[in-house]
């Protein structure tokens, strides 16, 4: 069943069978990407392309599987250098190359059959919100003044409001005439920020107050 297409040399039959396939699996993968991701237009175009390229690199280094993978992943991971992917990205990147060398090799059955599990297992996962952290951890940024005692003067505020902080980051501003603080924290069930924001202001003379959610890659 997971016989090889290609045996011996190349033919047009077998080279029509992997492209074909290579063009469908890449568009279901970008599909799935598509329905589970935030994404740019060019990443789609790119993921849909990618197991093309991919399995005729196989095919034109005869099966070497050691040399395929090293050229192709050499293509497909240019990207990366100047603006570096989240895991999401990254993954489905490793994706279309996993189908790409399996069309390469000519395991054409097999490399849909992984397509189908791996597609429902994100699909899933995305809809069920798998790890999903219910936007409870935040990056919180305090300016002070640097006559306020930072160390102390939230501590009831952050209590009131927050299960954990931590202070990741201290730096000057204006001339040293104000300190930036910033905050990784976790939010109390059912709390309304605006209050917590309310609080802080009072504390900070007014000062600029932010808290964003964490994107992927930020420290917790």
């Amino acid at each position: 069943m997971f016989e090889s297409v290609i045996s011996g040399s190349l033919n047009i039959n077998s080279a029509c069978i992997c492209i074909i396939s290579a063009v469908i699996l890449g568009l279901i993968i970008s599909i799935v990407h598509m329905k589970t991701s935030r994404y740019s237009k060019n990443f789609i175009i790119t993921l849909a392309v990618l197991p093309i390229l991919v399995s005729v690199i196989m095919i034109m280094v005869n099966g070497n599987l050691g040399t395929g993978i090293a050229i192709a992943g050499a293509f497909s991971l240019v990207r990366f250098r100047s603006m570096p992917g989240n895991a999401k990205e990254i993954m489905s990147v490793f994706f279309a190359m996993t189908i790409g060398i399996a069309i390469g090799a000519g395991y054409v059955v097999f490399a849909g059959l992984i397509t189908l599990v791996v597609s429902l297992m994100i699909l899933i996962l995305s809809i069920a919100k798998y790890g999903d952290n219910n936007n409870k951890y935040k990056r919180l940024d305090i300016v002070v003044p640097e006559t306020l005692d930072y160390d102390t003067i939230f501590d009831d505020i952050f209590n009131k409001y927050i299960d954990n902080y931590e202070l990741i980051r201290i730096k000057t501003t204006n001339l040293g005439s104000l300190y930036e603080l910033k905050y990784d924290i976790t939010l109390k069930d059912n709390i309304k920020e605006k209050d917590f924001i309310d609080d802080l202001r009072v504390r900070n003379g007014n000062l600029k107050i932010s808290i964003h959610k964490l994107e992927e890659g930020e420290i917790l």
